[in-house]
């Protein structure tokens, strides 16, 4: 049973990724563009190589160039449409970006390298992981590493790289899906997942992810 779940929940990532990998390759784009808009933009909250020093503000650097310039532009009010994903500070730092500014500040984050950060509580490693590999088949929570693998690297541009994150962010995001406040997951997986967690699974696989590699 365990063995079918793991299968299935597998076939539903790779499907979705192939849809992902289906899409035209992403057009050029310049970095050091990009670099300047950050450290205009975006440096008082992210710093201004994307590794940002406040929990409540995600780690950049390093993460999927394809899923920074998705977040971007689902932060942005399009077509007399209200954003995708609604955030009054990155609506904000957002409504005056082209879409080619979102797409070099995506590709300069990309390239910049993560500091990662450590799990914190020892008396929740031990559960993080197995939910993190195993998941919990008994309620048809999925591993979190069928869609993030083994060492939470993602898969551009769908699943984004959550290995080294703040806790405390992994935590409020996964939150938010549950809650319905975030809906930007591709077919609502993530909502679907959270769903299913409790605080305290929620709380053990985000200080687990932290201190991933």
């Amino acid at each position: 049973m365990v063995k079918r779940f793991m299968v299935l929940s597998l076939v539903l990532c790779a499907a979705v990724a192939a849809q992902a990998a289906e899409k035209p390759a992403a057009p050029q784009v310049d970095a050091a563009k990009g670099q300047q808009i950050a450290s205009q933009v975006c440096v008082a909250c992210h710093n201004a190589d994307g590794n940002s020093a406040v929990p409540a503000n995600p780690k950049l650097a390093g993460q999927h160039q394809e899923y920074i310039y998705k977040q971007l532009k689902n932060f942005k009010a399009a077509d007399g449409k209200p954003a995708e994903r609604v955030n009054p500070i990155m609506g904000g730092m957002v409504a005056a970006l082209s879409d080619a500014d979102m797409k070099n500040v995506a590709a300069y984050y990309a390239s910049q390298t993560l500091k990662g950060e450590t799990a914190k509580n020892a008396n929740t490693v031990e559960a993080g992981q197995k939910l993190y590999r195993a998941g919990n088949a008994s309620k048809n929570l999925p591993a979190c590493a069928a869609c993030h693998g083994p060492a939470g690297g993602g898969i551009p541009a769908q699943y984004p790289r959550i290995s080294g994150q703040f806790a405390e962010y992994t935590e409020a995001q996964l939150k938010a899906f549950r809650a319905g406040e975030r809906g930007n997951d591709p077919n609502g997986m993530m909502r679907t997942v959270a769903l299913k967690m409790t605080d305290a699974e929620i709380k053990a696989v985000a200080d687990y992810v932290a201190g991933l590699r």
